[in-house]
């Protein structure tokens, strides 16, 4: 395993820049959108409007970007596809508080304090698992918890790359799957209900739907991420040589300890802000037409705000307490120098944003998925043949259409009636869409956030690329495609309830 991984990476990490590869891919896409609309390609299927929530017949043909409409979008939306690209936004809005905090010194004593109140052997574990819950915060996660999982291996003397696959792993590889409620969750049962009432009007699911098996698949993935990275990815990266930090375990001084005071005292001072802003009935931060606070409302709509506040407030008090930060001057520099620092990163998400846009708009992705959940619906398969054959579906697919919401439309309306059709729980089927859905993230190139791992990889390992971080992943990837449809398929056979 460990000499087909070398292989790996040192091939991948011989092709050309990721904006080379890029620009080549969409070149790819130009000339195949072009076929396939010459060819007269297009499917006809059902869709749920995940707005309206009514199942649309919808017809959807190959698009060429070669024809006059096509070299007009190319022409005219490069500006348009770049500023939508939510990925762009999002990293630099969060780095302007993680700066501060990480200039502030902020980052390392928190790491130090983790350290000295960690047990060494449970590390992995925690990091893992904080991982995997941060998908309740959406795309932060990937911002905030994969560098400091990075540091904190190193300040324990571990391979800080170890740290950062294994972080990455828990963020992307188990995103689809939660002990707590999550944004996402809302959206998905709202398709998957309807779907069931295709079938059967009278029925629906609820938001925990998947609370017990999401319970135990966060359990089992954390287990299985960390087994992984420490005997199988950590082993084969060997002791790291670079930079080392100060001694981890040594008490924190008189001034960091200060800092930290008063970096508590002001997160429980926007802790307190944001409880006036959602707690109370009719807060200005719930959904104003239905006051929920979980799901659809302001609050979980801008949580990467809230996390840059809190980081940003943090940081800024631990400064003045520790004494690193002397006025706003420090304040604005260190927010300099961390949106700074992504140049090279936001020129790479500008040339993917392109490739995104013209892709989609080929609708090459969506064929695919029709065609292919055409095939696999008239397989004539078992329930639980289906539910696996579909887990491996939904995985592959996942390459080229990386959306969970744009996937499920299409499929649940298809899959959900058939599925119930053979006395499967509808919520077995959205459970084996989380399973196919996610492993997947880690590896694929149409990830927002992969060009960022690759970056932050580069921190610790000059020579690092694209094969570095696919072969760090690659082990993690194939033991969850072999032991989380597992655990599926035990929960089908064995009837246990999928949630309450």
């Amino acid at each position: 395993m460990a000499r087909a991984l070398d292989t790996i990476e040192r091939v991948g990490n011989k092709v050309p820049h990721p904006a080379v590869i890029f620009v080549a891919l969409i070149l790819v896409v130009m000339v195949l959108s072009h076929l396939f609309y010459l060819m007269g390609t297009s499917v006809t299927y059902q869709a749920i409007n995940p707005e309206t929530h009514t199942l649309e017949e919808t017809t959807t043909a190959a698009r060429s970007l070669l024809t006059g409409e096509g070299l007009r979008f190319m022409f005219a939306g490069v500006i348009d596809n770049f500023m939508s690209f939510t990925a762009v936004g999002v990293i630099i809005v969060a780095m302007l508080g993680v700066g501060v905090a990480e200039s502030s010194g902020l980052v390392s004593a928190l790491i130090r304090k983790l350290v000295m109140v960690a047990p060494r052997k449970a590390l992995t574990y925690i990091l893992v698992f904080v991982g995997i819950l941060s998908s309740v915060a959406a795309d932060a996660g990937y911002l905030v918890l994969i560098p400091l999982a990075a540091t904190a291996f190193l300040s324990v003397g571990r391979h800080p790359i170890a740290g950062l696959a294994a972080s990455f792993a828990g963020v992307a590889s188990v995103f689809s799957v939660n002990i707590l409620i999550k944004p996402l969750d809302g959206i998905l049962t709202g398709i998957t209900n309807d779907a069931i009432h295709i079938l059967n009007p009278a029925l629906s699911i609820d938001l925990t739907a998947n609370f017990w098996f999401s319970c135990a698949s966060v359990l089992l993935l954390t287990f299985v991420v960390s087994f992984i990275t420490e005997k199988l990815v950590e082993p084969r990266l060997g002791k790291y040589t670079g930079p080392q930090p100060e001694e981890a375990g040594s008490a924190p001084s008189k001034e960091e300890s200060r800092g930290l005071k008063f970096a508590t005292w002001g997160v429980l001072g926007l802790v307190a802000v944001f409880a006036l802003l959602t707690v109370p009935s009719g807060a200005p931060l719930r959904n104003p037409e239905t006051g929920a606070l979980i799901g659809d409302s302001p609050f979980m709509s801008g949580l990467i705000v809230a996390v840059t506040l809190l980081f940003l407030v943090a940081g800024v008090a631990y400064g003045i307490g520790a004494g690193t930060i002397k006025g706003t001057v420090d304040v604005i520099s260190a927010m300099e120098k961390a949106v700074g620092s992504l140049a090279g990163l936001i020129f790479l998400l500008f040339i993917i944003s392109q490739f995104i846009a013209f892709f989609t708009y080929s609708n090459m992705a969506t064929l695919a998925a029709v065609k292919v959940g055409d095939a696999l619906e008239h397989a004539g398969l078992g329930a639980l043949p289906l539910l696996i054959g579909f887990v491996l579906v939904v995985a592959v697919l996942d390459l080229i259409m990386t959306g969970a919401i744009p996937k499920w439309a299409i499929f649940a309306p298809v899959f959900v009636p058939l599925l119930m059709r053979l006395n499967v729980d509808p919520a077995a089927v959205l459970a084996a869409y989380r399973v196919g859905d996610s492993p997947m993230n880690s590896v694929s190139p149409l990830n927002a956030y992969f060009a960022l791992i690759v970056t932050f990889a580069q921190k610790y390992q000059k020579g690092a690329g694209v094969g570095t971080v696919v072969a760090l992943m690659l082990p993690y990837v194939i033991a969850l495609f072999v032991l989380w449809p597992l655990l599926l398929a035990l929960w089908q056979v064995l009837g246990l309830p999928w949630g309450f």
